[in-house]
């Protein structure tokens, strides 16, 4: 059964599968993968830098780790199912002006070979403890105003539009429940 789990070397290879799928399908540089493929995709395939990149990614979360200036601490979350990557989550802890504007606190993404499943409907579910465990109250998720099947995961989750803004939809889930 697909659960959450910190960034993990053990699904190192079936990570690797999935970033070639995100590259084949051609990745929006808004993306959350973007920086990261930029970054790795040339050595993500060797152990010591895949290790390093999901320490870098377990840091995240602490205020005191460094990061690119104007970014906020982050809790990266894999879902997978065994050893299989799905897909990942991250729930930034606080909103800058561009994530209050378009990004958000939660961001997330499928590997199109596992999409249409439910999958990103669980997992945006399944996050909101944990951002309630943050002390969000409500977060903030956006969607490119035509991205109907992103929009329909959010409003399952329990989004409430609020408003449109540089081609994002813009919706607040409460973290209560």
């Amino acid at each position: 059964m697909p659960q959450f789990i910190a960034p993990d070397v053990r699904v190192h290879a079936s990570f690797l599968d999935a970033m070639g799928e995100f590259v084949e399908e051609g990745a929006d540089e808004r993306s959350l993968l973007i920086h990261e493929m930029e970054e790795y995709a040339a050595t993500w395939h060797r152990p010591e830098v895949f290790a390093a990149y999901c320490a870098r990614l377990n840091a995240e979360p602490l205020e005191e780790t460094p990061r690119i200036a104007g970014w906020v601490p982050c809790t990266t979350l894999w879902y997978v199912d065994g050893d299989t990557f799905l897909g990942r989550l991250a729930i930034r802890h606080r909103l800058n002006p561009f994530l209050r504007e378009l990004g958000g606190h939660i961001g997330y993404a499928v590997r199109p070979t596992a999409r249409r499943r439910g999958h990103a409907t669980a997992m945006l579910t399944a996050a909101l403890p944990v951002a309630r465990a943050l002390a969000i109250d409500s977060v903030l998720v956006t969607c490119d105003t035509d991205n109907t099947a992103s929009r329909k995961v959010i409003e399952a989750a329990g989004g409430k539009l609020e408003d449109q803004r540089g081609g994002k939809l813009r919706f607040w889930i409460r973290t209560d429940g």
